[in-house]
């Protein structure tokens, strides 16, 4: 057995029972900029002429639902007091990233302004970082712009109301962190294809990137974590549609109890007896009792 994919045969009890989250990718891409480390080098990939940031010098400001610990956005970071940067992943073309950034980076200067202590119900001038907005688009869509405006898909054009500039990555540069992040993707992908949303499919995406030196130390690293971020029993779409589903059958179920109620009253009124509505709405009789409130005149004779 090949040695690397001997060594990430992680806990494979109950695999079967695993299925890949639809957001797996996602995971991974918040997970791997969490790390300073890496954020920095998804910075230094947007701006290759400043060599003077360092780790300290960047503030992750991703906004985060603390209550349900998950992330309204990606990536949020900001450079000093200079620069915030929004970066979004998508594997799906959907032109309402634009409204969503703007929504984001709206949170991201609310925060700041509490964080600065700067009032903007006062006359002082506010001290803004200029923002810059990414999505680093990983799908297959064939046409794909340079940038995303607001004003352009919503305005019709005119940038008098209110304009977003959303800055557009698909492929990164050839060995950059953002490169090597869509490399793990596509590999991904590929994998899904072969093995479906299971383990296996991400443990080869994991070997297979590792061999072609993808996100390699990232990945070594923190094989099992990765691991556990890719997998879950009951993935939250899963959920979400069980429920729903759960909730519509309990409302068929309570109308069609409603129905029949309705039914096996006006029968009684009409002078049917117990037994032929029971028999007719096929229910038990104590049912149609208790449906009539019978049940309870008998119980108290």
């Amino acid at each position: 057995m090949n040695q690397d994919k001997k060594n990430i045969s992680i806990d494979n009890k109950n695999s079967s029972e695993q299925i890949a989250k639809y957001t797996a990718k996602d995971s991974v891409f918040t997970s791997l900029f969490r790390d300073p480390k890496y954020l920095l080098q998804l910075y230094q990939a947007l701006h290759p002429e400043d060599y003077e940031v360092t780790e300290n010098s960047i503030k992750n400001v991703t906004i985060t639902n603390v209550l349900l610990d998950q992330h309204y956005n990606d990536v949020g970071f900001q450079i000093g007091e200079k620069i915030v940067i929004l970066v979004e992943q998508q594997s799906s073309w959907s032109i309402n990233i634009i409204v969503r950034c703007l929504l984001y980076l709206a949170q991201t200067y609310q925060e700041y302004f509490e964080s600065s202590k700067q009032n903007v119900y006062g006359s002082k001038k506010l001290e803004i970082p200029k923002p810059e907005m990414y999505v680093i688009y990983t799908g297959n869509r064939k046409t794909r712009p340079k940038c995303l405006y607001l004003s352009k898909e919503f305005f019709d054009g005119d940038d008098s109301v209110l304009d977003v500039k959303i800055r557009m990555i698909y492929d990164g540069k050839e060995g950059d962190i953002i490169n090597q992040y869509v490399a793990f993707t596509k590999i991904y992908n590929e994998q899904v294809k072969l093995h479906g949303r299971t383990r296996e499919a991400a443990l080869e995406t994991i070997r297979i990137c590792k061999n072609q030196n993808i996100l390699k130390e990232y990945l070594s690293n923190r094989e099992k974590e990765v691991v556990d971020i890719m997998m879950t029993l009951f993935n939250e779409e899963y959920i979400l549609k069980t429920y729903i589903e759960t909730e519509k059958q309990e409302a068929e179920k309570r109308g069609s109890v409603k129905a029949k109620r309705n039914t096996a009253q006006k029968l009684y009124t009409k002078g049917s007896s117990i037994e032929d509505i029971a028999d007719i709405l096929d229910v038990s009789i104590k049912e149609v009792e208790q449906w009539l409130g019978l049940a309870d005149i008998q119980n108290n004779i």
